[in-house]
């Protein structure tokens, strides 16, 4: 075992959930029994959040109303909480590890490819219809519909076996090759005629996304050598040429989108004492698990501040003394989603909950950065 892991693993075994030890036993020791997994399934299976999303499965097996979708529409309230939205709910079974098998994930997935199914599922307030009639609008930047459609699908285990979703490899690659090849964010953008300029790039343009590397991160049909280098040294590249003010919105069909999730800021290393957004961990965990190991800058600066963090007593923990982060801790974090980092803790009144989700981070990125490709 890796000494720097280890006395983290000894604290999750004696103090986390069952969400966390079986992920434990499954993805880090490699020792998971199917004794073992059947009885914390049965745990994970009574959790609150879980059951909540089974009260949201339609009976063509959708989950939820929309996906990143409208809370509300003219006064109806659309998600009675934010896993019954097709996102949230794939995200908890995602991060839940339910298995791909299981009848509520193989239902879902089975919806998310009937475009049948689908055009009824975002037919349920006008918005909805005109998305999914674009719905393939900004594909190439991951800024669409379509791309998020795909992501959840690899997230639940399903990117790999699907010829609509191997063609999203390709176009996520494209995006990373595009940034590599700039020598400024400005090298692609346009500027709209209105009074106040947009900056902004075509809905066919290439750029990576949050969601096209999440994809990559989830799947392995695109995984060689040759591939993995060309993200680490894509990733490297975004850090050296974007600035923190950047500004970028996508056009489609004359329109202006401003999309939150594009990578053109600067990546930050995680710091225990600088929480910088409440979505910090989740990136970092993505980009490692693409398996660029520390070939990537803030792969390496953030696993020497792991390491350094967990020397004393393998326990990962946040200083929240200043404002910011204060704003930013995981306490915070209530519901999988979007614009958050990943919470499998389901009780945060125990104390202890916290520092099992930031310990079973560290634990995991470590893993991911002691077995990669490069």
């Amino acid at each position: 075992m890796n000494s720097d892991i280890s006395k983290s693993i000894d604290f999750l075994l004696e103090r986390a959930g069952p969400v966390i030890r079986r992920r434990l036993h499954r993805d880090i020791l490699g020792d998971l029994t199917p004794d073992e997994d059947a009885r914390l399934l049965e745990e994970i299976y009574a959790l609150p959040y879980y059951r909540q999303v089974l009260d949201y499965v339609k009976p063509d097996g959708y989950i939820g109303n929309g996906m990143h979708s409208w809370d509300n529409w003219r006064g109806q309230v659309l998600h009675a909480t934010p896993l019954q939205d097709g996102e949230c709910a794939a995200r908890l079974l995602s991060y839940y590890g339910i298995p791909k098998d299981s009848e509520i994930v193989s239902r879902f997935i089975a919806a998310l490819r009937d475009e049948e199914v689908l055009k009824a599922e975002f037919s349920y307030i006008p918005p909805e219809v005109t998305r999914y009639e674009n719905r393939f609008e900004g594909l190439n930047s991951g800024n669409c519909l379509a791309a998020l459609i795909y992501t959840m699908q690899a997230l639940l285990g399903y990117g790999d076996d699907y010829d609509d979703l191997r063609g999203f490899q390709s176009i996520s690659l494209e995006g990373f090759r595009r940034v590599k090849g700039l020598s400024s964010l400005d090298d692609i953008l346009k500027y709209s005629n209105t009074k106040k300029p947009v900056a902004y790039i075509d809905s066919d343009e290439y750029y990576p996304n949050v969601y096209t590397l999440e994809y990559l991160a989830y799947t392995s049909g695109w995984r060689n050598e040759e591939n993995v280098i060309m993200l680490a040294d894509a990733l490297n590249h975004i850090n050296e040429i974007m600035k923190p003010d950047n500004s970028l919105s996508i056009k489609v069909k004359g329109k202006y989108y401003a999309p939150g999730m594009a990578l053109i800021f600067p990546i930050r290393a995680l710091r225990v004492d600088l929480v910088d957004t409440i979505m910090y961990r989740r990136l970092l965990t993505e980009i490692a698990m693409l398996g660029v190991g520390e070939r990537v800058g803030v792969i390496r600066e953030s696993a020497d501040n792991v390491r350094e963090a967990l020397a004393a007593d393998g326990i990962l923990r946040f200083d929240t003394r200043n404002p910011k982060n204060k704003r930013n801790t995981p306490r915070y974090i209530e519901y999988p989603g979007a614009y958050c980092d990943v919470r499998l803790e389901s009780d945060y009144t125990d104390k202890t909950a916290i520092d099992c989700d930031l310990t079973y981070w560290a634990v995991e990125f470590l893993h991911y950065i002691d077995n990669s490709i490069l």
